[in-house]
C-alpha cells in the first residue's frame, strides 16, 4: 500500500478568476494573506482586490508574473508579487486564469541543512567539482560510481590521471577551454564506466564554477548516461543504411551477402544466411514448412574473415533436423533466441558434431534465428551469432534484426521473382533463336547471343535463311525493350521475315511488311492497355554465291561491317530507313559485290554500347578485332565480345552474326536461252543431259529431264519472251530455274479424273524437294530443287 503524503493547502494564496475578472475560487492561503473570507470574495470582481494599475485587465500571453497592490480586510494595502496561469477551456465551463503566490519566506537554506547538502551528494546525476587546475576538489556518490574509485582516494587528481584514457584526455582538454572562456561546453564519449564490461555512451557538461565577484575558480562537471539514446540512434541509422545497402542488384546472393555484410560488426560476431531451394517445393516457396529440411548457404560474414568456412561454404546444402535452431525458427514461424546464460544453447551442440565443435571452439554463446519472410512465403533463415562481445542479445536487438532482415526478404524475393523472369524470358529467348545455322554453299556463318546481364532479356535476333537459286538471307534484329514481352515479340517479328523470305521479296519490301506488321502489334498492345508502343529495327540481306553480288536494306539498324579478303575493315554505305513501327516511310535497298571470302559482321546496338567509350572507339575495337580474325568463325565471334565486352556483363543484349562468303563456279552454272517453239524442247533437253553427263550426274537425268521440259513448256505456252533455262549444281542439290517475263506465277492444282491437263506442276512437285517461284525486276523465275544422292545414300 503506496504511503500517502499530507501536503499544507495554506501555504500558498491560490485564486481562480474567470474571462470577465469574477473570483470562482479562493483557498485558506488567500484567506491567511489577505484576510477576507471565502464566501465574501467568490463571485465579486477581483478588481474590487486592487488597489493601483499594477495587474493588466487582460494579460497577454498564457503566463503573467508582477508585483501588485492588494487590498487587506483591515484596509491595508499589501504589495505581493503574482504568478499567473492561463488555463485552457474544460469540458465543464471555460477559460480561466490560476493566480498564485508562495507564503512561507524565500530566504535560502542554512549550510546544516540537509537538503542542501543533498544537491551535490544524493543527485542521481553524477557530479564532480574540480578547482583552476583541474584538480579535484569534490564528487558526489554517483560519480564514484562510474568511476569505480571513491572520494578521498581521487581528490587532488587530474581527469586525464582519474581516467587514463583517451577520452579523459579530451575531457580535460575541454575542460581548459571552459575555464579560458568562461562558457559552458558539452562532449560526448562512449567508454566503460568502472567495474563493467559493457561500454556506455556518456554526456559530460561542463560549466564554469564562479566566485561572489563572477571569477572563474574551477570547472563543474556534470555526466549523463546517454546509452539508451545512444544505442537508439545507432539501430536507426543501421536501419537507414540497410534501406541503402540491401537490395542494391536483383541478385539472390549478391542481396543476401549485403545481408550479412550490414550487420558484421553492428549487430552480431557472425551472420550465416540459408536460402531455400524453391525446386524443392514445386518452384515456389512455401507459407509454411516443416522439419526436416534442405537449405542451401547464400552467404555469411564474421569479424574473422574467412575461418567459418571451415564449417560450411556459400553454394553448399545443408539438412537441418527439428531441434536445429534453422528449422525451429522456420517452423515456428518467428525468431528464436538462445544463450548459454540461459541454458538453451545445447541445440547447437547436439545435431551438429561439427557445429558444435565451432562453437565451443570460437566461444558463442548467443544466438539469434530471424526467419526470412517476405509476402506471405518462407524464404530462409538469417542466424546472429556472438563470440566476440560480452553481452547476449536483447529485445531491442532483436526487434532491430527482425526489422533489417525484413527489408532484406522483400529484397531477397524481388531478385528471386525477377530471376524466375529473367530465366523464363531467357528460355523463350533460346527457344526462338536457332540453336543451329544452316549450312549452305553461298556462306559459312557463326553467331553468338548474350543476354542483357541487368536489364533483362530483350528482344535481339538473328538468323540465316536458305533461299532459292543457292542464295541466302541474313537477318539481325532488335526489339525495343525487355522482358518476356520483347522475346515473345522477337519470336513473332522472326516468323514473320522467313515467311517473307520464303516468298523471295526484295530487302526493301520485305521490310515494308514487317513495319506493317509491327505497326499492327502496336495497335494490339494498345488495345490491351498496356503503354508504350511496339518498335524495332531490322538489317536484312540477301547473297547470291553465282553472281557474288548482296543486296541489304536496314530499317534504323546498325550498318554491317566488311572485309574483303586482303583488305581493311569498313563500314558499308547503306541508307538508314526508319526504324520499324513508324509507318508510311520508304525504305532503300543497295546491292554490293562481294568477292569470295568476305567477312561480314552483322551486329546490335548492344555490342558497341559502352558507359565508358564513344560509339566512335567502339567501332574502332570492332574493326580491330575483325582485322584480326581466325581462321574459325566461331573464335573471330569470341575474339569480337573480348574486345568489345565488359567481364562483369553486358549492359543490353548482343547478337552477333559473322559469314564468310563463297563464291560457285562458273563451270557449276549452265544458262540456255530458250525459243518460243514448243517443237524445239526436245534439243533443249539433250543439251541438259549432256551437262549433266559432264558434271557426272547421270543418274539425276530422267528426272531433270522430265521437270525441265514440264517447266520450260508451260513457260512457252503461258509466259512471254525471252524465256531462259539455268541448272546450278553444288555438291548436294542441282537447281533447275526457268525465268520469262510475265508476272503471272503458276499454281499448283489438283486435276480431275477426265482432265487433259493440269498435272504438270503435281509431277514436278512430287520428283523435286522442294520448288517454287519468284518475282524479279524483269518478271518472275519457276525454281525446284532435286537433291543428289551418293552410294547408299539413296531412298528405296
Amino acid at each position: 500500500m503506496s504511503r500517502v503524503y499530507p501536503f499544507d493547502d495554506a501555504a500558498t494564496a491560490r485564486a481562480v478568476i474567470d474571462d470577465a475578472g469574477t473570483l470562482l475560487e479562493w483557498n485558506e492561503g488567500a484567506r491567511r494573506l489577505l484576510g477576507h473570507p471565502a464566501d465574501t470574495v467568490v463571485g465579486r470582481p477581483a478588481a474590487e482586490l486592487l488597489a493601483g494599475d499594477g495587474a493588466p485587465a487582460t494579460p497577454p500571453g498564457s503566463r503573467w508574473q508582477g508585483t501588485v497592490g492588494l487590498r487587506h480586510r483591515d484596509g491595508r494595502i499589501l504589495s505581493v508579487w503574482l504568478l499567473a496561469h492561463r488555463r485552457p477551456p474544460r469540458d465543464d465551463h471555460g477559460g480561466d486564469w490560476l493566480v498564485v503566490t508562495p507564503l512561507m519566506a524565500a530566504d535560502p537554506p542554512a549550510a546544516s541543512d540537509p537538503l542542501a547538502e543533498a544537491a551535490l551528494i544524493q543527485s542521481p546525476c553524477a557530479v564532480a567539482v574540480y578547482d583552476d587546475q583541474l584538480r579535484l576538489r569534490r564528487m558526489n556518490d554517483r560519480m564514484a560510481a562510474v568511476v569505480g574509485l571513491p572520494e578521498e582516494r581521487l581528490r587532488g587528481l587530474r581527469p586525464s590521471e582519474i581516467g587514463g584514457r583517451p577520452q579523459s584526455e579530451e575531457l580535460e582538454s575541454c575542460m581548459l577551454q571552459v575555464l579560458a572562456s568562461g562558457r559552458s561546453l558539452d562532449m560526448q564519449s562512449f567508454m566503460r564506466s568502472g567495474g563493467e564490461d559493457r561500454a556506455h555512451a556518456w554526456l559530460a557538461r561542463m560549466a564554469p564554477v564562479r566566485d561572489a565577484d563572477g571569477t572563474v575558480r574551477g570547472v563543474c562537471v556534470a555526466a549523463h548516461d546517454v546509452t539508451d539514446n545512444h544505442r537508439a540512434r545507432e539501430r536507426l541509422q543501421l536501419v537507414n543504411e540497410a534501406s541503402m545497402r540491401i537490395g542494391t542488384t536483383l541478385d539472390v546472393t549478391r542481396t543476401a551477402q549485403e545481408l550479412a555484410h550490414m550487420c558484421v560488426p553492428a549487430l552480431a560476431d557472425f551472420v550465416t544466411v540459408d536460402l531455400l531451394d524453391p525446386e524443392d517445393y514445386g518452384g515456389e516457396p512455401p507459407a509454411r514448412i516443416r522439419a526436416p529440411l534442405t537449405l542451401r548457404r547464400a552467404a555469411h560474414w564474421s569479424v574473422l574473415g574467412g575461418v567459418p568456412e571451415a564449417v560450411m561454404r556459400p553454394g553448399q546444402t545443408e539438412r537441418y533436423p527439428a531441434g536445429s535452431p534453422q528449422a525451429d525458427s522456420l517452423t515456428a514461424g518467428h525468431t528464436i533466441t538462445a544463450s548459454v546464460a540461459e541454458g538453451d544453447m545445447a541445440k547447437w551442440l547436439t545435431w551438429n558434431t561439427a557445429r558444435g565443435e565451432q562453437v565451443r571452439a570460437f566461444g558463442i554463446h548467443s544466438s539469434m534465428s530471424v526467419p526470412i519472410l517476405a509476402r506471405g512465403l518462407t524464404l530462409g533463415v538469417a542466424v546472429f551469432t556472438r563470440h566476440r562481445r560480452p553481452d547476449g542479445f536483447t529485445a531491442d536487438d532483436r526487434l532491430l534484426a527482425e526489422e533489417i532482415t525484413t527489408r532484406a526478404a522483400v529484397c531477397i524475393d524481388n531478385a528471386r521473382r525477377y530471376s524466375r523472369e529473367r530465366e523464363t524470358a531467357l528460355a523463350l529467348q533460346r527457344s526462338l533463336l536457332p540453336r543451329t545455322l544452316p549450312r549452305t554453299a553461298a556462306l559459312e556463318a557463326a553467331s553468338r547471343y548474350l543476354p542483357a546481364a541487368r536489364a533483362g532479356v530483350g528482344g535481339d535476333w538473328f538468323d540465316v535463311i536458305p533461299l532459292s537459286g543457292m542464295r541466302v538471307a541474313m537477318v539481325v534484329g532488335d526489339v525495343v525493350g525487355h522482358g518476356i514481352q520483347a522475346s515473345a515479340t522477337m519470336g513473332r517479328l522472326r516468323t514473320a521475315v522467313r515467311t517473307l523470305a520464303d516468298i523471295d521479296l526484295a530487302p526493301d519490301e520485305l521490310l515494308t511488311h514487317l513495319d506493317d506488321l509491327v505497326l499492327r502489334l502496336s495497335d494490339e498492345h494498345s488495345g490491351d492497355g498496356n503503354p508504350g508502343e511496339v518498335g524495332a529495327t531490322c538489317l536484312y540481306a540477301v547473297y547470291d554465291p553465282v553472281s557474288r553480288r548482296c543486296t541489304l536494306a536496314r530499317a534504323g539498324h546498325p550498318p554491317p561491317v566488311l572485309m574483303p579478303p586482303g583488305g581493311r575493315p569498313r563500314l558499308l554505305d547503306l541508307p538508314a530507313g526508319p526504324p520499324l513501327g513508324l509507318g508510311g516511310l520508304p525504305f532503300e535497298s543497295t546491292e554490293v559485290e562481294l568477292p569470295e571470302g568476305t567477312l561480314m559482321a552483322l551486329y546490335t546496338d548492344g555490342l558497341l554500347l559502352s558507359r565508358s567509350r564513344d560509339p566512335e572507339a567502339g567501332r574502332g575495337l570492332l574493326f580491330e578485332a575483325i582485322r584480326a580474325h581466325a581462321d574459325s568463325l566461331h573464335e573471330t565471334c569470341d575474339l569480337i565480345l573480348q574486345a568489345l565486352l565488359p567481364q562483369a556483363g553486358v549492359p543490353d543484349d548482343v547478337a552477333l552474326l559473322l559469314a564468310r562468303t563463297r563464291g560457285l563456279p562458273a563451270s557449276r552454272v549452265a544458262t540456255w536461252e530458250v525459243p518460243d517453239d514448243p517443237a524445239l524442247v526436245a534439243p533443249i533437253r539433250k543439251q541438259v543431259v549432256e551437262r549433266l553427263d559432264a558434271w557426272g550426274l547421270g543418274e539425276a537425268a530422267f528426272t531433270t529431264e522430265l521437270v525441265v521440259s514440264e517447266l520450260v513448256t508451260n513457260a512457252i505456252r503461258y509466259g512471254a519472251r525471252p524465256i531462259r533455262l539455268r541448272l546450278i549444281h553444288d555438291a548436294s542439290t542441282l537447281i533447275c530455274e526457268v525465268s520469262d517475263t510475265s508476272p503471272t506465277a503458276p499454281h499448283l492444282r489438283r486435276a480431275k479424273i477426265f482432265d487433259e491437263g493440269g498435272r504438270g506442276l503435281l509431277l514436278v512437285a512430287q520428283l523435286t524437294q522442294r520448288w517454287g517461284s519468284r518475282h524479279t525486276p524483269e518478271g518472275k523465275t519457276i525454281w525446284a530443287e532435286l537433291p543428289l544422292y551418293e552410294g547408299d545414300d539413296r531412298p528405296a
